[in-house]
């Protein structure tokens, strides 16, 4: 048996330098170890710098990968997006206000402004922003809708409790107060006040009051026009508005060098009337004047010069202040031109110058004149006073006013005639002036007049017309013979200042110039010896007539009394007719009617310069 002995146990062997000394680490490739430390051994100082490395190439790579994704949103942003993204940045800073379009002039023929467009402004609250307010924290200036009630209060004369309940609530828009002056609004401006917009408007003013308001008519807060010229004209009058578009700051300022472009505003065309202002007021104050004195329920006053058509007044009592319009109704606030009534007598100077123009009569034909007539139908016709039997001649008939008389004149007229030569004159239709509301009148075919009707149009009953109309029949004889369409309407001015007259008048030959010559000789002595006395005027030669009639205004039976008539009768310049609707003291409009047209047109002569008559007049004998 084999016993082994065990081998003693080696002590380890101590190299110096090993890693248990740590004041000693071998270096690579040193003595001990030419190809470095051996397999297996510590390998610390290598795997420590790689772990570095790595960290440093994962920090590299992200820093990269960032930058260009930095990059990458750069380049869209402002490469592909970037046209997009400034506009999308401008059209914040964009902001645009309307420029309002002022509206056009309307003037009379001198240039007289009777309604024009001055510079106000709406003065409006958002009430959502108005608590926004910080005063000084005294009791006079308080935060919230109290302090700007009291700021603001006495630039617009309210009080400030109500005022401040005006301030409070939800809404975004409400108008504290239209129409304000332009140095309030200043004021108002700078207080820079939470929630308070002052915007610019255009207000419609009527320098003249109701001067010839009922012509002119008026418009609503937004310059729209509702009635008269200002609803007919409205097209041409309003002008176009514009925009203007800006960069603004913060605080609202354009921004300098900013985009800045727009649509200019453009003001209305402005319109000059015919209507003389001087005129208008006088004819205007004497009709309201004896309206009030006679107690009339109204009246009208016309002035036209005969030889253009121009129609230099045209007054209606109680005339509209288109400043303060009130309940008056939209359309036509012209009682001369849409209400109608019986012409009466004043419609005789028809049938005299038809049955002349015919050859049918004579102005010195002789004529029995009762006061009852009685017709070849039965029909018995009177004269508007009891008298005897008198002795006139065609010229006298009219003169005298005489129904019965001009029954006879006009017998020779089929009733065929007497229905054209009345449309000839105008009667059944409109005149053409620009005014609305026009009425054409009542005149029915002459196959529907009954028995009565066809004698009764011969002295001015059974048709109806408007004060217009009826004055533009004493206007034709006065040019004569010639109708030119009234018209109210002289020119148009651009917003450049370059005038432009309207149109010249339409003229039709209604009747020869003898024919005329003749009828306006008759009615001369109507004025000097016949029942226009009152209407004479020291120094010109007047021609006119009387009249008496029925009207059914305002839905009830009346008499309208009335004088028409030319003057220089001997260069007739202008026509003047005066319509007193149901005067108290009076029904006779020689009596009540005629003294107004001797002012009136003794005004208009003198505001013309038109020379007094310079000769006699020859006139027809009125009896045999």
């Amino acid at each position: 048996m084999t016993t082994t002995t065990p081998r003693p146990a080696r002590e380890p062997r101590v190299v110096e330098g090993a890693p248990s000394d740590p004041k000693h680490r071998p270096s690579r490739g040193g003595p001990t170890s030419p190809a470095g430390p051996p397999r297996g051994g510590w390998r610390g100082p290598r795997t420590a710098r790689a772990g570095e490395r790595r960290r440093m190439l994962f920090l590299t790579v992200a820093l990269v990968v960032v930058l260009a994704l930095f990059a990458g949103r750069l380049v869209y942003v402002q490469v592909v997006r970037g046209p997009s993204v400034a506009q999308e940045a401008r059209e914040k800073r964009l902001t645009s206000y309307s420029l309002i379009g002022t509206r056009g002039q309307i003037t009379d023929r001198d240039g007289v402004a009777l309604a024009t467009s001055v510079e106000r402004y709406d003065v409006s609250v958002n009430q959502l922003l108005v608590g926004s307010y910080r005063g000084d924290g005294t009791e006079a200036d308080p935060d919230g809708a109290l302090g700007v009630a009291k700021r603001l209060a006495p630039l617009l004369d309210e009080d400030v409790a109500e005022l401040g309940g005006r301030l409070v609530g939800e809404r975004q828009f409400v108008y504290l107060l239209k129409g304000v002056l332009p140095e309030v609004a200043r004021e108002i401006f700078a207080l820079r006040l939470p929630g308070i917009n002052v915007d610019k408007a255009a207000a419609r003013t009527y320098p003249n009051g109701n001067l010839a308001g009922n012509v002119i008519g008026y418009t609503n807060s937004n310059g729209q026009g509702l009635a008269g010229l200002e609803a007919s004209l409205d097209d041409q009058l309003k002008g176009t508005p514009g925009v203007e578009t800006y960069e603004r700051g913060a605080k609202g300022q354009a921004v300098p060098g900013g985009l800045s472009e727009g649509t200019p505003a453009r003001t209305g065309d402005s319109v000059r009337l015919t209507l003389d202002a001087d005129i208008q007021w006088k004819a205007q104050s004497l009709l309201d004047a004896q309206v009030a004195a006679t107690k009339s329920d109204g009246g009208t006053v016309v002035v036209t010069n005969v030889r253009t058509g121009e129609i230099l007044a045209l007054a209606d009592s109680g005339s509209t202040d288109p400043n303060n319009p009130g309940d008056a109704e939209e359309g036509s606030l012209a009682a001369s031109v849409s209400n109608v009534f019986e012409p009466g007598s004043t419609g005789k100077v028809i049938t005299m110058a038809a049955v002349i123009e015919e050859g049918l009569v004579g102005p010195t034909d002789r004529w029995t004149v009762p006061y009852v007539f009685t017709t070849d139908n039965g029909q018995q016709i009177h004269d508007s006073h009891e008298h005897g039997t008198l002795h006139l001649t065609t010229t006298g008939v009219l003169a005298e006013s005489s129904n019965t008389g001009t029954v006879q004149v006009g017998a020779g007229l089929s009733e065929e005639k007497r229905y054209q030569w009345l449309t000839r004159f105008g009667f059944g239709s409109t005149t053409g002036v620009e005014l609305p509301g026009e009425s054409r009148g009542i005149l029915h075919d002459w196959e529907d007049w009954d028995g009565r009707t066809k004698w009764n149009v011969l002295f001015g009953q059974g048709v109806a017309v408007t004060a217009l109309q009826a004055t533009q029949v004493f206007a034709t004889i006065a040019n004569d013979g010639v109708r030119v369409e009234p018209h109210v309407i002289a020119g148009w001015t651009d917003p450049d200042g370059e005038y432009t007259e309207a149109d010249p008048a339409p003229r039709t030959r209604i009747v020869s110039q003898e024919t005329a010559d003749t009828v306006l000789s008759m009615m001369e002595s109507v004025v000097d010896d016949g029942t226009g006395a009152n209407a004479s005027i020291p120094g010109y030669r007047v021609a006119g007539k009387t009249g008496t009639a029925q009207n059914w205004l305002h839905g009830k039976q009346g008499i309208t009394a009335s004088f028409i008539g030319v003057v220089p009768a001997d260069d007739p310049q202008i026509a003047v007719s005066v319509f007193l609707h149901e005067p108290k003291t009076s029904i006779y409009g020689g009596t009540v009617a005629a003294p107004v047209f001797k002012e009136v047109a003794a005004y208009t002569l003198s505001e013309l310069g038109v020379a007094p008559s310079g000769t006699k007049p020859t006139l027809f004998p009125t009896e045999w």
